[in-house]
């Protein structure tokens, strides 16, 4: 019997443990026995929040890999983790340690998000990518039909969905509490990064550490700029997803979830300060109008609104409540719902008055015994993790349906069955790219 399948074994044995751990909420490690019921991680991006991530990693099990397209970075953390196998492109990563990696945390650029976690789920890897999960909608939609061919375990990093808050403001809305939900409004500081800037001069040589084209990934070829790694990337359309990449797979995470808000009917955007081709926009105000959802079709049409870049929503919303930096207003027939947190863990019934004696409703999801330790308890045959691939690949169509309605510059009606703007053939070509050679889903 070879390693990998004791290793398989000993894993898919580990479930019943899972399930306790859920239940009564102990330690993992803690009653773990032999090394090989730990899972072998490789993280794939361990500077900024993949330095979080491989701790997370190196902490719940054998870290036994590291990636990163920055040597000054890979060689950091190699110091934390002095037995995990040094590698550049993650490509060379997953072929030559296929055998010995159980689990994958991929924490780059947006852009290469999903044509590393697809090779890693291909390869029967369980995956944990950074929000938001994919840089486009074609890419979102191939990462769920992946992880659901593959049978692997996925969690996406929006870390709020592990808090006991949000799960009991997802409870409170589906208890009818505020009737029928019409409208919601989603408001950020965002962006905080270089924007509506144009292309740089080229000639800044890249430093001998970055492994630039291994940067570009699957993004057309750009020379090198200081604009673009190691922070601004974020601003550009070829590499981020902008204000809605950065933030809405947080803040629009507890009302989608609450209130099925998946394939809007139609999405249009108002914007200033876009350079075509190039940046996002400094800010924008976007429309997404959904129908009837849910079973039975029971929760009525929506209309959510998306502030970012000094755009805020009515202040009156908040029913005197001071309006915070970013939030959530949830505007029903009962009542209004407000959270200042950006994971809407916090929240606030307004009036006030009105829901002075609120009880809240009984429990009905499960509390988290942390996010990356759910993520852990699947990849070990226990539940999955509440922001697995099935749902956070719905979550960040939502969200990545706004860029495309912001390059487009028209109100565009979606077809989510058939993946295409229905009034805007134009518009498609905003849902993919074309990968450059030697990159691929």
């Amino acid at each position: 019997m070879s390693q990998r399948t004791t290793r398989r074994e000993f894993i898919k044995q580990s479930s019943a443990l899972g399930a306790a751990f859920w239940v009564g909420g102990q330690n993992l490690l803690a009653v773990e026995k032999s090394p090989l019921e730990k899972l072998n991680f490789a993280s794939i991006g361990v500077g900024g929040k993949g330095s979080s991530d491989s701790k997370s990693a190196a902490d719940n099990g054998n870290l036994i890999a590291i990636c990163d397209i920055d040597d000054k970075r890979l060689l950091k953390a190699a110091a934390r983790y002095p037995k995990a196998k040094k590698f550049n492109d993650y490509r060379e990563m997953l072929t030559e340690m296929e055998g010995q990696i159980d689990a994958v945390t991929v924490s780059t650029p947006d852009h290469s998000h999903a044509p590393a976690s697809v090779m890693a789920m291909k390869k029967g890897k369980h995956c944990f990518t950074q929000k938001p999960l994919t840089w486009s909608v074609h890419e979102a939609r191939v990462m769920r039909e992946t992880a659901q061919e593959h049978g692997v375990a996925t969690q996406m990093g929006n870390q709020g969905t592990a808090k006991d808050g949000f799960r009991e403001a997802v409870e409170v809305i589906r208890s009818g509490v505020l009737g029928n939900v019409r409208e919601a409004h989603v408001w950020t500081n965002r962006p905080v990064w270089g924007k509506g800037v144009d292309r740089p001069p080229a000639g800044e040589p890249a430093p001998k550490h970055i492994h630039w084209d291994l940067f570009l990934g699957p993004a057309p070829y750009r020379e090198f700029s200081t604009l673009y790694h190691p922070f601004e990337w974020r601003g550009w359309l070829d590499f981020g997803t902008g204000a809605l990449g950065d933030m809405a797979c947080h803040t629009m995470n507890m009302h989608v979830m609450a209130l099925d808000l998946y394939d809007p009917q139609s999405i249009v955007a108002e914007e200033e300060g876009m350079i075509e081709n190039e940046t996002y926009p400094k800010s924008t105000k976007i429309t997404y109008q959904f129908g009837e959802r849910g079973e039975g079709k029971k929760l009525c049409p929506l209309k959510l609104t998306w502030y970012d870049g000094g755009n805020l929503p009515p202040e009156e919303l908040l029913m005197g409540e001071k309006l915070k930096s970013s939030g959530v207003v949830l505007v029903g027939d009962e009542g209004n719902f407000y959270t200042p947190d950006d994971y809407g863990a916090e929240y606030i019934l307004l009036p006030k008055d009105k829901f002075k004696d609120f009880k809240k409703p009984e429990q009905s999801l499960p509390r988290s015994p942390g996010h990356f330790e759910e993520f852990v308890v699947a990849c070990k045959g226990g539940d999955p993790a509440m922001s697995n691939f099935n749902y956070a690949s719905r979550l960040t169509e939502t969200t990545l349906l706004g860029n495309a309605a912001i390059r487009a510059g028209k109100k565009l009606d979606w077809d989510a069955k058939k993946m295409e703007f229905t009034n805007a053939p134009e518009a498609n070509k905003f849902l993919s790219r074309d990968y450059r050679d030697g990159w691929s889903l």
